[in-house]
């Protein structure tokens, strides 16, 4: 058996109301090679064209079997540092959840939806 572990996946086409100047990259673009360059290891980094959450700015999803996924918006390419801690995070979380007093500043009002993972059980509460 394979260990699965954390993926992010960075929208790089989110231009969250961006006009573009000639030669100037998508805010998504800018974002994902933020987060490239400040991420560590224990996390895949993937691109993605288009999360489908235009109205609330560059998007990202995390995600691992077994774990909630969340999508987060409202992101810009000053936060890829704090989308890199949040990514690593969640990867040490043992269900996905990153409580917000453990997410950077930038990142506490983020998420946009939280989403049961492949293979994700809850357990039941009384």
């Amino acid at each position: 058996m394979t260990e699965s572990r954390a993926e992010i996946h960075v929208c790089i086409t989110c231009r969250a109301n961006q006009a573009l100047v000639p030669g100037e990259k998508v805010l998504g673009q800018q974002l994902y090679e933020g987060v490239k360059a400040t991420l560590g290891s224990g996390v895949a980094l993937r691109q993605v064209v288009c999360l489908g959450n235009c109205t609330q700015g560059c998007s990202v999803a995390v995600s691992q079997p077994g774990k909630w996924s969340y999508l987060l918006g409202h992101l810009q390419p000053k936060h890829a540092a704090d989308v890199a801690a949040y990514a690593q995070a969640y990867a040490a979380s043992t269900d996905g959840t990153v409580w917000r007093s453990g997410r950077a500043e930038s990142l506490r009002d983020a998420i946009v939806a939280r989403i049961p993972g492949f293979g994700f059980t809850q357990k039941e509460t009384a």
